[in-house]
């Protein structure tokens, strides 16, 4: 077997490891983005602190250029952002909640808080949380996502 020479385990490296394009496709390790399965786990998700970028999609051409981004994204902000994806029509009353109608579309949900006064409840199993939505109006990209979390002062890394 063939040593690689140190120019092509640079080039290697820096494949892996720059964050701007350089025409090579990126090492991403396993997929970092969660696919919505129920509300319990997206409330699961938001206990667990951290902000959680949801992409609203439908099956199209965008949104194949869209699960790209998203891999891209949720590898480098892991794990102090998460990522969650919404196929709208397997679970349209969740989508249809947040009453939009272009899609795809992406959010950002972070702070959940309990709510003081839980009003009428049909079911006392339920409890009501107040959390702060976002809308991402940027350029979907790492960039773009990098931009409205200085925007917004959401901690989305480590402190290098």
């Amino acid at each position: 077997m063939e040593e690689s020479s140190f120019l092509d385990r640079m080039i290697g490296h820096l494949r892996g490891t720059c964050k701007y394009y350089t025409g090579y496709s990126k090492d991403l390790g396993p997929s970092r983005v969660v696919h919505f399965t129920s509300e319990r786990e997206f409330v699961n998700l938001l206990h667990e602190g951290f902000p959680v970028v949801v992409a609203f999609t439908i099956r199209g051409n965008y949104t194949e250029h869209l699960d790209k981004v998203l891999e891209e994204v949720a590898s480098e902000f892991y794990p102090h952002v998460k990522f969650m994806r919404v196929e709208c029509p397997k679970y349209p009353g969740f989508c249809i909640s947040r009453q939009k109608k272009e899609y795809p579309f992406m959010e950002i949900f972070h702070s959940p808080t309990h709510v003081a006064n839980q009003g009428r409840v049909a079911d006392p199993n339920i409890t009501k949380y107040n959390v702060k939505v976002m809308p991402f109006n940027y350029d979907i990209s790492v960039y773009g996502l990098r931009e409205i979390f200085k925007r917004y002062g959401i901690r989305a890394s480590d402190m290098k």
